[in-house]
């Protein structure tokens, strides 16, 4: 890893590790939405806006701090992309409580569970990793790891998408698609992530 030479301003990195953990609380609502009768995906829902309209103030807050900030942790460019990858997961996560809540799905298969086992899990990594961006050595381990769940969950994906086409009617099953499109897609920003972490390691060592 290269020297640095000058004092770095933390606060970025604590932007992003926030806005991992908006992801990480919208798992956690969009459980309970799954296991919730209809009448209370509304207000379920509501809160999930609420993770989302946060996450977009902590994208807007770096994008500040980055025009103001004399030194940065990581080049701009990089913090931009990791902050917007993450913005776009919750924006997915959030879709995805909506369509449930619209089209109004009680029962969600155990395929649905498990993929936000995997985001859950992603998004815990990334609180983590964001905080230590400083000290890139600590951070290959991360980045096999994310690399792992998402190729997890595209297989998951597969499945999922082959039991409804098999189960299901035509409606039905494109009410169903549509959701489990939305959290695969978080998965992959998840992995962007992490893939733009990897190329933060290559770059600085």
């Amino acid at each position: 890893m290269k020297l640095r030479l000058f004092p770095q301003e933390p606060a970025g990195l604590n932007l992003l590790s926030q806005m991992a953990e908006q992801i990480t609380a919208g798992t956690g609502t969009l459980s309970e939405i799954l296991g919730a009768a209809a009448t209370d995906h509304e207000r379920l829902v509501e809160d999930m806006h609420n993770h989302e309209a946060k996450s977009t103030e902590l994208h807007f807050a770096l994008l500040t701090h980055m025009r103001t900030s004399f030194v940065n942790p990581l080049p701009r460019e990089d913090m931009y992309a990791l902050s917007r990858y993450l913005n776009e997961a919750m924006e997915k996560l959030d879709a995805a409580a909506e369509l449930v809540s619209l089209y109004r799905l009680e029962r969600l298969p155990k395929r649905a569970a498990d993929q936000l086992e995997i985001i859950s899990r992603q998004a815990e990594l990334t609180v983590e990793a964001m905080l230590r961006l400083e000290d890139l050595d600590e951070l290959e381990d991360y980045w096999i790891e994310i690399l792992r769940l998402a190729k997890r969950a595209e297989r998951t994906h597969r499945i999922w998408v082959a039991d409804m086409l098999k189960d299901m009617k035509s409606t039905q099953y494109a009410r169903h698609r549509d959701v489990a499109n939305q959290l695969v897609d978080v998965t992959k920003d998840m992995r962007r992530v992490a893939t733009q972490v990897g190329s933060i390691i290559v770059k600085e060592s």
